[in-house]
């Protein structure tokens, strides 16, 4: 027997061209996909922009939060309405993704507008088992009683469910059609829209030309009305009728852009093939 036969070889515990390989496949499967490496983007420019909007209505405007201390605690559970809302839709509809359910249901005798209704109703119930909590918390903790807006919380609520169905939507058309590799704008596409709506700040805040783009989405109504009704004790039904409107034409668009890609997802085969 050889010498060479009898020298002990040495390895590593770790092999780089695995390590090489995996890194490699997952930066095709990122390279591949536009909604992931928008998702890279998205949070650090989305957190500049909306804590500085805030930020800059802060340091002007102290002495109304402290006529009216509660606007920022009331932003924050209206935005938790609108954003539960539609994770409630979409976590419903990527429950049948994830356990490639979605082929068997258009295969089934249910129609699409039963099933998007069944979504609307699911995201309703998983959005009062969250926020009801959450509107406890608030008058144990803050003091403040969000069920005193009284039938305002009404007009709120209905706008603000309203447009999450139509996010809802379109976030789940676009995973059908592109697979689960635009799973991530189900989390993240209704964010997008958070510095647009106004949460945190009124619309005066915003430069000129983006105050046309707010008056365009029907939160940016609710958010402002809000903001009268608890620092001015006025109820703005004007803002509540426009943003009923816009809600309407939004669900209108979303429905047909839903039917659009559900179509497409059905002539390229994407029904059955819910991977990435």
């Amino acid at each position: 027997m050889s010498g060479s036969a009898l020298r002990p070889t040495f390895r590593l515990p770790i092999a780089p061209h695995r390590v090489g390989a995996m890194v490699l496949r997952h930066w095709y499967l990122l390279t591949s996909s536009w909604p992931r490496l928008l998702e890279l983007v998205y949070w650090p420019a989305l957190q500049l922009i909306t804590w500085g909007f805030s930020q800059a209505y802060i340091s002007q405007n102290a002495g109304f939060f402290a006529r009216a201390g509660g606007t920022f605690i009331g932003a924050v559970m209206l935005w938790d309405i609108l954003f539960r809302g539609q994770l409630g839709f979409s976590m419903s509809f990527l429950e049948e993704m994830w356990s490639r359910n979605i082929g068997n249901l258009m295969m089934s005798p249910l129609t699409v507008a039963e099933f998007v209704v069944s979504l609307m109703a699911m995201s309703v119930i998983r959005l009062l088992i969250g926020v009801i909590p959450m509107t406890l918390l608030a008058i144990a903790f803050f003091g403040f009683n969000l069920y005193d807006l009284g039938l305002a919380l009404v007009a709120f609520f209905c706008n603000l469910i309203f447009t999450s169905w139509s996010v809802g939507l379109l976030a789940s058309g676009l995973v059908l059609r592109n697979g689960l590799g635009a799973e991530g704008l189900a989390w993240t596409l209704m964010f997008g829209v958070l510095p647009l709506t106004c949460v945190y700040y009124p619309v005066t805040v915003l430069p000129w030309w983006l105050q046309v783009v707010a008056w365009c989405l029907p939160p940016t109504y609710v958010f402002e009305g809000m903001r009268a009704l608890l620092g001015e004790h006025v109820f703005r039904a004007d803002l509540m009728v426009q943003a009923l409107a816009i809600n309407v034409a939004l669900l209108a668009v979303a429905a047909v852009a839903f039917a659009a890609l559900l179509r497409s997802a059905r002539i390229n085969g994407s029904l059955v093939q819910t991977g990435e």
